[in-house]
């Protein structure tokens, strides 16, 4: 299968090249880069509309050559230009046509460095796309023939994240990753808070901790192909940022969140909680559908 890679004309492509790279090499997949500019309009007056086209066309192949540096020998690549009548639209008839895995971005050059941060194509896709969507933080770079080591599965306790942990567990099996089931617990520091208000609030989460511990050993308990190394944690803290920080994270890791039950069945959507924990996410994230969960769900469980 082939993994599209969504080039874009600046700093962005580094990272998400890097990150398709990585992902492409533990995965044995190939890819597809690929660089959209807007289907051509009819010519107007002076022809000013197809320079601007020419403009265009030529500043997306340039971008493709300048990634052609970042492809190493060891992974297939196909470059191209896609015009469709916006960059989502066009990744996703891509990631269509070749019946795509996956599809791999960048952060916007607004966020900070070294987080995720969402630009419009990200937020489009991230409420649209029927494939997994992949996110490099700003800035994200891998070390030559890097490879996924670990993947953590942000679980939530209910039925949708256990069949997500099954549909990991045989992804990372499958790349020769260890498999990390985390989850988050967020006490914001208030005045509330504060006294014997804080050790009421204490005394809550640690049973709400106690509560999702067992969940996550019942979850893993019994992964009908489960990577070499399997292991739990839950990350506390005052806000998410705290939260994710507190459980470490190490090069090669990739952290994978499932879309919201809100959402349609077949579309990637991303609720608060998920986008909470994907905007603070110091390493790659992959947001999987629903129903993309259920199908390798599905793979996974078989012999």
């Amino acid at each position: 299968m082939t993994l599209v890679v969504g080039l874009p004309r600046d700093e962005r492509a580094t990272a998400a090249m890097h990150m398709g790279v990585m992902l492409a090499r533990s995965l044995g997949q190939d890819l597809a880069i690929c660089t959209v500019v807007p289907a051509p309009w009819p010519a107007g007056m002076g022809k000013i509309d197809a320079e601007f086209q020419s403009y265009l066309d030529g500043a997306a192949h340039e971008a493709l050559e300048r990634a052609r540096d970042l492809l190493p020998a060891d992974i297939a690549g196909e470059f191209l230009v896609k015009h469709a009548r916006s960059t989502p639209s066009g990744l996703l008839e891509l990631a269509a046509e070749r019946d795509a895995a996956m599809v791999v971005l960048g952060s916007s050059t607004a966020g900070v460095l070294g987080r995720v941060a969402f630009g419009s194509v990200a937020e489009r896709l991230l409420h649209t796309s029927p494939v997994p969507v992949g996110l490099g933080p700003r800035g994200y770079r891998c070390a030559t023939g890097a490879r996924v080591a670990r993947v953590t599965t942000a679980y939530g306790a209910s039925e949708r994240d256990d069949e997500l942990v099954v549909a990991v567990s045989g992804v990372a099996a499958r790349a020769g990753a260890a498999l990390r089931v985390a989850s988050f617990g967020v006490r914001p520091r208030t005045p509330l808070t504060a006294g014997i208000g804080s050790r009421a609030e204490d005394a809550v989460l640690d049973s709400w901790s106690a509560d999702v511990d067992t969940a996550q050993q019942a979850a893993i308990a019994h992964l009908p192909h489960a990577p070499a190394e399997v292991t739990t944690v839950i990350g506390r803290g005052t806000d998410w940022a705290g939260a994710l920080e507190d459980i470490g994270w190490a090069d090669g890791d990739v952290l994978v969140v499932g879309s919201s039950s809100e959402g349609p069945l077949e579309r990637v959507f991303l609720g608060s909680r998920s986008s909470r924990i994907v905007r603070h996410s110091p390493v790659p994230v992959i947001v999987v559908p629903r129903g993309a969960a259920h199908a390798l769900a599905e793979r996974a469980e078989q012999p």
